[in-house]
C-alpha cells in the first residue's frame, strides 16, 4: 500500500480539462464477475427451489433483475459529477441513517432474526449496504477536508470525530444487527482511508488497539459469537459436521471446496446445495463455486478479483485529487476486505462472518452499491492524471516526462511505463 500514498501532480485547471478514456477494463472485469455469479446461481438454482419450495425462475430470475437494476446504478453514479457527490455526502448518511433505523424497527422473523433488512411484500433491502456507501462518500469528504486544511493529525478535529462515528456506527451495526462482518469492511474501509489521506501510524495503531478491545468485549459477550470463535479453533471436530451446530456450516464449506479437486464437478453435479451447506446462495457461494470448478475455476476466479482490485489501485494511486484519491481507496477496500473475509470463511483460516461476496452472491442490494461503487471508481478513471514522454535537444534525447490529459495518445487514461510517474 506504499505506493498509494504517492501524490500525483496536481494542475490549475478545471476537472471537465482533464477528461479522457476512461479503464474499460475495469468495466469488463466487473462484467465477468458478475457473469461468473449468474452462472453459478443458475447452477445451483433447482436445488435451491427445492429447499426453498419457489418457483423455477424464482433465483435466477431476481438476479437477473438486480444485475440489470446494478447497470442503471452503475451508469448513474458514472455520470454524476464527482464535485456533486461530495456536496451529496450528509444527505446520503442521512437516508442510509433513517433505513438503518427503519431496519431496527421493523420485527424480525424466524428465517431471518436479525433487524438487517426492511421488508416489503416480496422486496428487501438490506441497510447496511446503504450505510457502506453513505460512509464511503461522507468519509472521504471529511477526510479531504482535513487535509486540505492541514488537520489531517489534529486530534480534536478529526481524531475525535472519526472515534465517536465509529463508536455510534458499531454499537449499531455490530451490536444492535448483529452484523459483525460488514462492520469489520466498514472499519477496515476507514482505516485504509485515514491512512493514505496521512493519518500518522501510531494514531492509527491507537485507535485499532481501541476497536480491537472493545469487539473482543462485544464478542465474549455474545454466546452464538463465543461459539463461532471456539468451532473455528476446533475445526477437526467431527460433532460440527454431524449436528447442526455451530461449525456445520464452515465444515460443509470445507468439504465442498476440497470435493472439487482439480477441475471440479461440473455444472450439472455436486450436492452441498441440496441444503446440506447453508446459504448456498449468498455467504456459501464461493465454496459452491469450487465444488462445480475445483482448483482451476479458483484460480481463475481469484485472478479475476486480483486484476480487478489492481486497475482500483491504479486509479487510486493516479486520482487528480484528494477526495476522488479517498473515493477510490475507499471502494478498493470495501471489496478487498469483503472478498477476503468471505473467502477466507470458507476456506477455514477465518471464522465465519456471513458476508456477501461481491459480485458473485445472490442478493440485489448487494449488487446494487458494489455496482454504485464501481461506476465512481470508472468515472474517476476519466480523469485520472498520467505522464507522457518528450524529448527535447536540452536533454540529449532522453525522454522527459510532462503532465497530459489527452488519453487517445497513450493506452486507455495510463502511460504504458508506470514506473515513469513522478
Amino acid at each position: 500500500m506504499g505506493a498509494v500514498t504517492r501524490r500525483a501532480p496536481m494542475s490549475s485547471q478545471p476537472l471537465t480539462a482533464r477528461r479522457h478514456r476512461p479503464d474499460y477494463l475495469l468495466l469488463i472485469l466487473s462484467a465477468l464477475l458478475l457473469a461468473i455469479g449468474l452462472i453459478v446461481v443458475y447452477a445451483i438454482s433447482p436445488a435451491l427451489v427445492v429447499e426453498k419450495q419457489v418457483s423455477s425462475n424464482f433465483f435466477i430470475t431476481r438476479q437477473l433483475i438486480a444485475i440489470g437494476l446494478g447497470v442503471i446504478i452503475f451508469a448513474i453514479t458514472a455520470r454524476i459529477p464527482l464535485d456533486i457527490w461530495s456536496k451529496l455526502a450528509v444527505p446520503l448518511l442521512g437516508v442510509a441513517s433513517l433505513a438503518t433505523l427503519l431496519a431496527l424497527a421493523l420485527p424480525v422473523n424466524d428465517q431471518y432474526p436479525a433487524h438487517r433488512w426492511i421488508r416489503v411484500g416480496g422486496l428487501s433491502f438490506q441497510s447496511v449496504e446503504l450505510l457502506k456507501f453513505a460512509i464511503l462518500i461522507a468519509l472521504a469528504g471529511f477526510l479531504s477536508l482535513r487535509a486540505k486544511l492541514g488537520t489531517i493529525t489534529d486530534l480534536k478535529a478529526t481524531l475525535k470525530p472519526l472515534l465517536i462515528g465509529t463508536l455510534i456506527i458499531g454499537g449499531v451495526v455490530a451490536w444492535k444487527q448483529s452484523d459483525f462482518g460488514s462492520m469489520m469492511v466498514m472499519m477496515s474501509m476507514a482505516g485504509v482511508m485515514v491512512f493514505v489521506a496521512g493519518m500518522p501510524m501510531k494514531r492509527i495503531a491507537m485507535v485499532v488497539g481501541i476497536l480491537m478491545l472493545l469487539g473482543t468485549l462485544v464478542i465474549s459477550a455474545v454466546p452464538y459469537r463465543r461459539a463461532r470463535i471456539e468451532a473455528f479453533l476446533h475445526q477437526g471436530s467431527t460433532s460440527n459436521c454431524a449436528t447442526l451446530q455451530t461449525g456445520y456450516q464452515a465444515c460443509q464449506a470445507l468439504i465442498a471446496v476440497g470435493s472439487g479437486g482439480l477441475i471440479g464437478l461440473g455444472l450439472g453435479k455436486g450436492v452441498q446445495a441440496f441444503g446440506y451447506l447453508p446459504e448456498a446462495e449468498n455467504d456459501s457461494i464461493f465454496a459452491i463455486y469450487a465444488e462445480k470448478f475445483g482448483f482451476i475455476g479458483v484460480s481463475i476466479l481469484l485472478a479475476l478479483f486480483a486484476a480487478f482490485l489492481s486497475r482500483i489501485k491504479r486509479v487510486m494511486e493516479l486520482a487528480p485529487d484528494d477526495f476522488t484519491r479517498l473515493v477510490a481507496t475507499g471502494v478498493f477496500a470495501w471489496l478487498a476486505t469483503q472478498a477476503l473475509i468471505n473467502i477466507g470463511a470458507m476456506v477455514g483460516v477465518l471464522p465465519l462472518k456471513g458476508i456477501t461476496l461481491p459480485f458473485i452472491s445472490y442478493g440485489g442490494t448487494s449488487v446494487l452499491f458494489v455496482m454504485a461503487a464501481v461506476g465512481l471508481v470508472f468515472q474517476i478513471s476519466r480523469y485520472t492524471l498520467y505522464n507522457v514522454p518528450r524529448q527535447t535537444e536540452q536533454t540529449g534525447g532522453r525522454n522527459v516526462y510532462e503532465d497530459r490529459y489527452d488519453g487517445r495518445r497513450v493506452r486507455g487514461a495510463y502511460h504504458p511505463n508506470p514506473g515513469s510517474r513522478s
